[in-house]
């Protein structure tokens, strides 16, 4: 339980960190298609590195699992990997590497608790790899303080269109800023 106390009281992770897809966007791009989420991902996987943690918020079927695997295959193939990416629905967690990067895709849906997190490795993960979590939601908040929320909704039409919001409790950090331009950017 040591463990689980220095996690959830670390000067890095705290759960007073407000972040949700209720706080004002920094940043909203309008996707008219898979292919639009999947250049997004492409776009965003390449200023990503170690240490940064997305939090990927929506409901069933938004698109999260499509911009995890998007992500991770645009900067797997940086370094001529080309390797199925499936949802980590029932694994919670699969890892790839791309390079020295270590990236672990999460999928919390069937957690109850952020003490269950733990079990899974987050603390070091959230330090040494890219972290793409879906349904963060289950950590109530444990997570770092720079992590960047981003929340997909259906758009109206066309029916593959979607809606995807750039949220952070610290949007003056380097993090934030980055994917604020990368949202941004045509």
């Amino acid at each position: 339980m040591r463990v689980a106390r220095a996690w959830l009281n670390s000067a890095t992770m705290s759960r007073r960190t407000p972040l949700s897809p209720d706080m004002p966007a920094l940043a909203a791009r309008h996707s008219p298609s898979p292919e639009g989420t999947s250049a997004l991902a492409a776009r965003i996987a390449a200023v990503l590195g170690a240490g940064d943690v997305l939090l990927l918020s929506g409901d069933l079927g938004s698109g999260k699992t499509h911009f995890a695997r998007a992500l991770i295959q645009a900067r797997q193939a940086e370094h001529g990997i080309t390797e199925d990416v499936p949802s980590p629905s029932f694994t919670l967690v699969q890892t790839y590497q791309a390079g020295d990067l270590e990236i672990w895709h999460c999928d919390l849906y069937r957690l109850t608790g952020p003490d269950e997190a733990l079990e899974l490795g987050l603390e070091e993960a959230f330090a040494d790899a890219l972290c793409l979590i879906e349904w963060p939601d289950r950590l109530s908040g444990h997570w770092p303080d720079d992590a960047v929320m981003l929340h997909f909704a259906p758009d109206a039409k066309p029916e593959d269109s979607r809606i995807i919001t750039l949220h952070s409790a610290a949007p003056a950090s380097p993090l934030a800023a980055k994917l604020t331009r990368c949202v941004e950017s045509p």
